[in-house]
Formats: C-alpha cells, structure tokens, sequence
C-alpha cells in the first residue's frame, strides 16, 4: 500500500531529504574546508530520490522498477569515478575561489540540490504513478538511449583517464577512442541517459502536468552546456593548449557534443554546427594576451 507522505507525487518529501542530504555535506565541506564529498553527495542524490519514490509507492511495476535501477546505476558509477577522481587529484580548482566563501558556497550548494531535484523528476513522476502502463515502444526507445549513452560516458571517462596516465598524455588534450569523435563523449552520453530517462516515462505522463518531467533533460544540457561541465572544460582546454595550432585543428575537425567523423564535421557550414552540434561561439573564448593573437591569426 502507498505511503503518501505531503503529497500524492512524492515531490516534496523528495526535495526536503534531497536538501537535507546536501545540508549535511555542505556542513561538512564547510567545517574542513575540502572538496572530497562534493561530488561524491550530488552523484548518489539521484540513487537516494529513485530509491526513496520507488519505496514509498510500494507499486513496484516493470517501468518503475527499471527506470530506478537505470538511474541507481548512472548514479553509483558516476557518484564513484568523481570519489575516485577526486581522491587521487586532492583538490579540485573548482572551488579555489568559493572554498572559504560561505556565500559563494552556500550557492553551489543550493543548485547542487536543484539539480539533484530537477534532474530526478522523471523517475520521481514514473514511481509516484500508482495505475499499469503497458511496456510499449517509448520503454524500448529511451532504454535503448540509455544503453548508448551509459556507454559514452562510462567508456569516455575511463579512456580519458587512462590517456593521461600515458606519457604521450602528459600535457595535452584527449583525442583517443571516442575522444577522435566528439570533443566530450561523456557528456554526449549524460544526454542520451536522461532524454532516454525521460522518454521511457512518456507513457505515464500522458494527459496530466507530468509533463514536467521534461524540465530533467533540459535542465541537464543547460548545466552542462553553459554553466558547467562543456563551458569549463572548453574554456580550461583553450588556456592550456591555445597556443598550439594542432589542438585548433583538433577542435575545428571534432564535434563537440555529438560524435561524428572528423572529415566530414570539418566541412558542415557553422550555421549547420551552431543549432544541431552545440558548437557555440563561447566555447572558442581566449584569454588576452599571446593565446588570443593566435586565434585570431
């Protein structure tokens, strides 16, 4: 039998535990002044709305039941490779500038649980919904995008940490395996999860507001497009390497997002890049000085 806790769709009881997960570990990341469970508290927020829904609902169907395990899973691999990575790092310069800034802090914290509860929407709706839906075409598709894009990210990620192991790795960027298709294979592979996330549920969401749950996916790319992820890693990879013309060329031959063969990426008209391939003007951003000459030469 249900447990309706606030209300019918879990969505508040969903963000108090959320917020109060973070609460926690901004506390802790406050108190000493480190980096390590930062990472670690946003990944396995996902596994803890998922988990929480699924239970509270008691309904336990086949599209419930997958789409939780498929989020728990994205959420344990990503929530451990970034406890890994950090580990190993020690620091991460993200937060060089907010560490000690408990304003600055306090407002990373906030969008951490934003994103932990916007993103979760999907899996909340889909495991709040208490009437059988079909298995039908939309679990088929958006299962089978979540194959595809756990498998971008989580090889992505291992290939890229393993290049720059290599003493061929050391000081420059990682264009081996799906890196020589797409400038970020990861993050392709974050997008593909979650419009599959997202797609799987359709069958529940149909004729009510929980069509909301598009907001997940979408929330997502704006993030990682322009807020984090693609924009830091375009605008850190442009001050390491921008004054070497080969990593220009990488750039100007290999999708950003999207992967797809450099010889023909080269030729598609920027219009054509701009609105289908998420290659922005802001991703080719230089710093003053020498670097930026080169850019403009």
């Amino acid at each position: 039998m249900a447990v309706q806790v606030l209300d019918p769709y879990y969505l508040g009881i969903t963000a108090l535990v959320l917020f109060g997960w973070n609460f926690v570990f901004f506390l802790i990341a406050y108190a000493f002044k480190f980096d390590k469970v930062t990472d670690f508290a946003g990944g396995t927020g996902f596994s803890i709305a998922a988990l929480l829904t699924l239970l509270l609902n008691q309904t336990y169907f086949a599209r419930q039941i997958v789409i939780t395990v498929l989020v728990m899973l994205w959420s344990a691999r990503l929530a451990g490779f970034l406890l890994w990575r950090i580990l190993k790092w020690g620091e991460d310069n993200r937060f060089d500038d907010i560490r000690a800034n408990l304003p600055k802090l306090i407002a990373f914290w906030t969008f951490q649980f934003l994103w932990n509860f916007i993103v979760s929407l999907p899996v909340i709706l889909v495991n709040s919904f208490r009437e059988p839906v079909d298995i039908g075409a939309a679990d088929i598709i958006g299962w089978t995008m979540w194959g595809i894009g756990f498998f971008f990210e989580a090889v992505g990620d291992v290939q890229k940490t393993l290049f720059k192991v290599k003493p061929e790795g050391k000081g420059t960027w990682c264009n081996a395996g799906l890196w020589k298709y797409s400038r970020h294979p990861n993050y392709f592979g974050e997008f593909m999860m979650w419009w599959g996330i997202f797609i799987a549920g359709i069958p529940v969401y149909m004729d009510t507001w929980r069509w909301v749950a598009i907001l997940s996916p979408i929330f997502l790319m704006f993030i990682l497009l322009f807020l984090s992820g693609i924009n830091l890693g375009e605008e850190s990879a442009n001050k390491k390497y921008g004054s070497k013309p080969e990593y220009w060329k990488y750039k100007k031959e290999t999708s950003n997002v999207i992967p797809f063969p450099n010889g023909l990426f080269a030729k598609i008209p920027d219009v054509i890049k701009k609105i289908f391939f998420f290659e922005f003007p802001v991703y080719n951003r230089m710093p003053s000085g020498e670097e930026g000459r080169l850019l403009s030469e």
